[in-house]
């Protein structure tokens, strides 16, 4: 996708920073990086999918009609802005606290967004399947997996940072998954940003890609 301009989420930068003096989900000392380190990094997946899978993404002709959890969602990210450029797709974000999804559903409900649903519980407690489970910084791939293993249809795409080799490692190992049901993109190779120098989607998929 094309890197979007900061003015496109100027109405979404003043809802999160509006709620953000009352419950803290972004750190008040980042509230200036509300664009590039949240928003575009969510976005970050979406232009994953419009890679990998053109009709996914967040282009105007894909037309997708994915169901996507958002795994840990917080104050709404990476669930919010993907939902914004992914209007074709039902996005249900799930947070096990309850003022962040407070949070997540004010954002939501300030945007007119009709493709997303909020919920205050773990995703183990959602009775339902989804096409994809998005995730950031919720917790290691080796704790995460089992939330939701089973439960996706597609594939996990994880925002990680840092050592991911040996994230993957150890996730491949404990469940015993195929190497080739992982993929790793750089989002420095999107987003040309010394930020996003260590940063990565990591996809885990249900079968070999």
């Amino acid at each position: 996708m094309r890197i979007p301009d900061e003015a496109a989420f100027a109405e979404a930068i003043a809802l999160w920073r509006e709620w953000n003096a009352r419950i803290n989900v972004v750190s008040r000392k980042d509230e200036d990086g509300l664009f590039a380190h949240h928003i575009l990094h969510s976005l970050a997946i979406a232009e994953y999918l419009e890679r990998f899978y053109p009709a996914e993404g967040a282009s105007p002709q894909a037309g997708a009609a994915s169901t996507i959890m958002d795994l840990g969602t917080g104050g709404g990210f990476p669930g919010i802005p993907l939902a914004m450029v992914m209007p074709d797709a039902q996005f249900t974000l799930c947070d096990s606290i309850g003022k962040k999804v407070k949070v997540a559903q004010a954002v939501a409900d300030g945007l007119g967004l009709k493709n997303v649903r909020c919920v205050h519980c773990r995703a183990e407690e959602l009775k339902e399947d989804f096409d994809w489970v998005v995730t950031r910084a919720v917790a290691s791939l080796e704790a995460l997996y089992p939330w939701v293993k089973g439960r996706f249809r597609r594939s996990i795409l994880a925002l990680k940072g840092g050592d991911v080799d040996s994230e993957i490692a150890a996730l491949v190992a404990k469940y015993r998954l195929d190497p080739r049901q992982i993929r790793t993109w750089r989002i420095d190779s999107w987003l040309n940003d010394e930020y996003f120098a260590e940063k990565f989607v990591i996809e885990i998929a249900t079968q070999a890609l």
